[in-house]
């Protein structure tokens, strides 16, 4: 997995992808944290990462569309189907080249939240709440773009369809509303990721949310080693 993992990362540091994930991300967190310290209140902080969620779900779908798919496409996947390296092992090593990649983006963000410090008095719980929160999400939302890029030898139908299913994962607790259904909303509603991620916003450790992103994430990693089972015997 750790090979795997060292592959993948240096893949996307060898191409543009890495650095304009993280600089699109570094830049977008350095304009609202600008809007902070225009407004002259740490009040607005949570507002970085509620807007970020937004950027973040956008920005992932570009990470996760070569994992699989660039692979398939180069038929250098039937090498690691054929290699001693398990399925696992494999697709655990992609996804966590995927998050850190993401990772490294979001820990960028700590140095405003430092230089304010020195002039304002900050809450850091909130702060880390929000990057466990975006961390969880942008995990639950790697393995299903990890998933859907197993799907194909396109990656640009990998990245459409992390997108599209990205849009609707920030939109579905407004769909459920209006369902004009309470079970059906209830229902909906709890897979919504924005909703998922407000405790998280206002530094609020929310266990079963935690659970929920981590549930996520493990179960489409899972599908994405049982798709490439399938197609090893095949």
């Amino acid at each position: 997995m750790r090979a795997i993992a060292k592959r993948e990362l240096k893949a996307y540091f060898s191409s543009p992808i890495g650095y304009v994930c993280i600089g699109v991300l570094s830049a977008l967190f350095g304009y609202y944290f600008y809007q902070v310290l225009l407004s002259g209140s740490t009040y607005y902080l949570s507002s970085v990462y509620n807007m970020m969620f937004m950027w973040g779900m956008m920005v992932i779908p570009l990470i996760t569309m070569k994992s699989m798919s660039e692979d398939r496409k180069n038929r250098t996947d039937q090498m690691l189907l054929t290699s001693q390296v398990g399925l696992y092992s494999l697709v655990a090593g992609k996804f966590l080249a995927a998050l850190t990649v993401y990772a490294i983006g979001l820990a960028l963000s700590l140095f405003p939240c430092l230089v304010i410090s020195f002039y304002a008095d900050l809450s850091w719980g909130i702060v880390f709440g929000n990057i466990l929160g975006s961390l969880l999400y942008a995990g639950a939302m790697i393995s299903i773009g990890i998933f859907l890029s197993s799907l194909t030898e396109s990656q640009i139908i990998a990245a459409v369809s992390t997108f599209g299913v990205s849009i609707v994962l920030m939109v579905i607790d407004q769909m459920a509303f209006m369902l004009q259904n309470d079970m059906l909303e209830t229902i909906v509603g709890w897979t919504s990721f924005s909703s998922r991620f407000v405790p998280f916003a206002k530094g609020i450790l929310d266990v079963s949310s935690i659970v929920f992103f981590l549930s996520v994430a493990v179960g489409f990693l899972f599908l994405t080693a049982r798709k490439l089972e399938s197609r090893r015997w095949n």
